[in-house]
């Protein structure tokens, strides 16, 4: 994909970048004091369910670790801890912090498992980090509390252990006086060794976000792409002797996105394709920062080969408009955010597929090699609305060996949180999808769903404050089987005050 070579030349820029950046700042400016958020908590929580799945919204976009079928019991605790290193009397205070960070869940069901969802080492640099192993990350232009989660790494499934190098949030470009600001990482990682189609894929994945508006701003607008590649490993599909491509030559190929490379360890499928599976998202937005509300509008457009670049599949992609409001009056019920979005995946440029004009059939989250597909321990890595075949009412023969018989959907979410009586949090998301199945195999009929959850939290003076949680959550369609769930917790920040 030509674009693909152009975003990663322009993120190569900012990388160089990177020092002129560190000695901007000006020795007229006060001394800036880098910090890090830290999460330390242990917490308890008990799921009851009408039905042998767990609903859709109550284990969906929560890093994997909610277990996806019948009740359970789960224990969760987190610990984060960086070290400073640095004079205080320098003007930039904390400069070089390095620290690790374990989470671990623990779920009590039918197959208990033990999970960690985080698992890391981390050195930092001003804003800039380098982390090893696993952290829950979100990517995209899209609001991540109240939404369906970015089209391509929503968080619904474990986090990948990675290598990964970039930004901590958005950093100015130099001389731009902070009206130019970017957030870009690069990674490597790997796939769980024993998937049901491929073993030892890689991950390849990238991404950057430019910013234009400063800290003072009310209008900023937004841009970027993420990038991201299954490649290496083994397939019994199109593969010569089970082998992909692998290797430096073929990294480079992963890199770049470029097609047509001739070589002893491709097959006709890598060269009329690329080498690995492809996908990801270019994204836009506009931030409005008034004093009553901020507003944040956003499109994702989802690229998996050459379609997007001709504008062919230009229909699907996610659309969100993010409300929330910047001041609370202390009322009785008070509405403090609201989302609105609207997934659609249905045109994937068109239901024929020809070489030249690479015309339709997009098949998002499928790929004829990798046939276990855009996932990890069998969770969509990305929206969770394109579904595993084995999740839903709906399975298809033909579909046995790839990762979902339902990537052509359309939904619509609400999502809305706010405060009762000054002192109970509440939260609730509403979303209704139509689901076509693919173009290969298409739905007898079109299923509907509905999937909803309301919750409701309030500190209590236990143990020095203790966050208790109440959840009821329901799937009502043909799609799902229909259930209800209830879930009750509690969770003890242990951080220091």
């Amino acid at each position: 994909m030509h674009f693909s070579r152009f975003y990663f030349q322009l993120f190569c820029s900012s990388v160089f970048l990177f020092n002129t950046t560190l000695s901007a700042q000006s020795v007229y400016e006060k001394p800036v004091i880098y910090s890090d958020s830290t999460l330390n908590y242990i917490s308890l929580k008990t799921f009851g369910s009408s039905g042998p799945r767990t609903p859709f919204w109550m284990q969906a976009n929560q890093f994997g670790t909610v277990p996806k079928s019948g009740s359970a019991f789960t224990l969760r605790t987190g610990f984060e801890y960086y070290v400073k290193f640095g004079s205080a009397k320098s003007k930039e205070r904390n400069v070089w912090r390095a620290g690790i960070g374990v989470e671990a869940v623990g779920n009590k069901t039918e197959n208990s498992k033990i999970l960690f969802p985080q698992l890391h080492a981390t050195v930092r640099f001003k804003n800039w980090e380098f982390y090893a192993g696993r952290k829950k990350q979100q990517v995209g232009l899209a609001d991540s509390t109240l939404g369906t989660g970015s089209y391509a790494w929503s968080g619904n499934a474990m986090p990948i252990p990675k290598l990964q190098i970039g930004t901590i949030g958005f950093v100015n470009f130099p001389f731009t006086k902070g009206w130019l600001s970017f957030n870009a990482f690069y990674s490597d990682g790997y796939f769980e060794k024993n998937r049901p189609i491929t073993s030892n894929l890689k991950l390849h994945q990238k991404a950057l976000y430019l910013k234009i508006g400063n800290k003072n701003s009310r209008l900023k607008l937004l841009g970027g792409f993420n990038h991201q590649v299954q490649w290496g490993g083994k397939s019994p599909y199109h593969t010569k002797d089970g082998d992909l491509p692998d290797g430096f030559k073929n990294y480079i190929n992963v890199i770049t996105g470029q097609r047509y490379f001739l070589g002893d360890d491709l097959t006709e499928f890598d060269y009329n394709n690329r080498i690995g599976n492809h996908l990801g998202s270019i994204d836009i937005g506009i931030q409005y920062i008034g004093y009553e509300y901020s507003w944040f509008l956003y499109r994702q457009n989802i690229y998996e080969d050459g379609s997007l670049s001709k504008l062919l599949n230009i229909a699907d992609g996610l659309n969100g408009l993010s409300i929330k409001k910047n001041n609370s009056y202390g009322a009785d019920f008070e509405l403090k955010a609201i989302v609105f979005e609207f997934l659609f995946t249905k045109s994937q440029g068109g239901s024929v597929w020809d070489l030249q004009t690479v015309l339709g059939r997009d098949n998002y989250f499928n790929n004829a090699q990798v046939r276990d597909g855009w996932s990890y321990f069998d969770r969509t890595i990305g929206t969770p609305f394109i579904t595993p075949t084995s999740d839903t009412n709906w399975k298809w023969p033909n579909y046995a060996d790839s990762f979902t018989s339902n990537n052509r959907v359309s939904v619509f979410h609400l999502g809305i949180s706010g405060t009762l009586f000054r002192k109970i949090n509440w939260i609730g998301k509403l979303s209704y999808s139509s689901n076509m199945g693919t173009y290969d195999e298409p739905f007898i009929k079109k299923p509907t769903q509905f999937s909803g959850i309301f919750s409701l939290s309030k500190k209590l003076n236990w143990l020095g404050g203790v966050q208790s949680g109440l959840s009821f959550a329901s799937d009502i369609g043909q799609l799902y089987q229909n259930t209800n769930a209830i879930s009750f917790g509690l969770y003890k920040d242990l951080s220091r005050k």
